[in-house]
């Protein structure tokens, strides 16, 4: 799989080239329209790999968040739906499993890499975008998506590509089989994010609460919480087994074990975080303190994580 492929992006994460001392919630910021950024993150040649879990499920790799596939008699679901750009590429894929229309699109959240394709799919009049009612007030305006190196500028989307139908807390299909849950338990990634359980194919797609391609980004600017994705995710196991598939927002698909293992480290990092907080320590000495050290090898630079995490967490822990 060509995970690498989405490293700009994974999670809405960045190469952290600014200096340290440059961080911090009084920096400036260094806007850059969405339609600039992609043209020098993305390569147009870019495939799109697809993982078929079993018969009429699977999903697609390509440019953007994770697309999971639900395909029966009652038709089509697709949990995100990445950019406009990618859709020939992706339509092509899904017909290979003999698939044609979408029915349904579930938005995980508002942010661009998993929710642009609305503004193609959108077009469709048959199609219904479903998404929790935060994220359509996300998308009716104009977003400044802050990933400290660069900030991302979100426009509104048209009337077209905004969610058709919302939800507050939890909402339920019943497609092609099985029951489908939707929940969200408050802000986490975003204010407005959605966990997808498919109850009889026993899997569960988090969005970017869960990002399996390296330490996730908690939009800490726009209500996102380090708290909050703790929350999300362990509300997530308590409705899951052991056997569960776990698809992540971005990133190889994983298992329950697997999103138990990324709870533990979120909240052992929590913890060296508050310490460090209530001890006074600035953004730059918890930088250098290490407190990620034990996962950077694996899941890559911290800088961006401990960034957007110290800036939820003070606004919790400081007057």
């Amino acid at each position: 799989m060509h995970y690498k492929n989405i490293a700009v992006v994974a999670g809405l994460s960045v190469a952290l080239s600014a200096p340290v001392a440059a961080h911090g919630p009084d920096r400036p910021l260094n806007i850059v329209p969405v339609d600039v950024m992609l043209t020098g993150a993305f390569d147009p040649s870019n495939p799109v790999e697809t993982e078929v879990l079993e018969g009429g499920f699977y999903i697609l790799f390509g440019v953007g968040g994770n697309i999971l596939v639900s395909s029966g008699e009652d038709g089509v679901l697709i949990v995100d739906d990445q950019f406009p750009f990618m859709w020939k590429k992706l339509e092509k894929a899904m017909r290979k499993q003999g698939d044609r229309q979408v029915d349904f699109i579930i938005n995980t959240h508002w942010h661009f890499d998993h929710a642009d394709g609305n503004l193609e799919l959108g077009k469709n009049k048959d199609t219904w975008i479903v998404s929790q009612a935060n994220s359509r007030t996300m998308m009716q305006q104009d977003q400044v998506v802050d990933l400290v190196a660069v900030a991302i500028e979100q426009p509104a989307y048209p009337a077209h590509a905004l969610p058709d139908i919302t939800y507050d807390t939890t909402m339920q299909f019943h497609l092609n089989g099985e029951r489908i849950d939707l929940l969200h338990t408050g802000p986490a990634h975003t204010t407005g994010d959605t966990a997808i359980i498919f109850r009889g194919r026993n899997a569960v797609h988090l969005g970017d609460v869960y990002n399996n391609a390296g330490y996730p980004f908690i939009d800490a600017g726009n209500g996102g919480s380090l708290d909050g994705v703790i929350a999300f995710c362990e509300a997530v196991l308590n409705e899951i087994d052991d056997d569960t598939t776990v698809v992540p927002g971005h990133g190889p698909v994983a298992t329950t074990a697997d999103l138990q293992n990324y709870v533990h480290m979120l909240k052992t990092v929590r913890g060296e975080l508050v310490a460090l907080i209530k001890a006074g320590k600035t953004l730059e000495e918890i930088v250098a303190a290490g407190v990620t050290a034990t996962w950077d090898e694996k899941m890559g630079d911290p800088v961006q994580f401990i960034e957007r995490s110290y800036t939820s967490l003070t606004k919790r822990y400081l007057p």
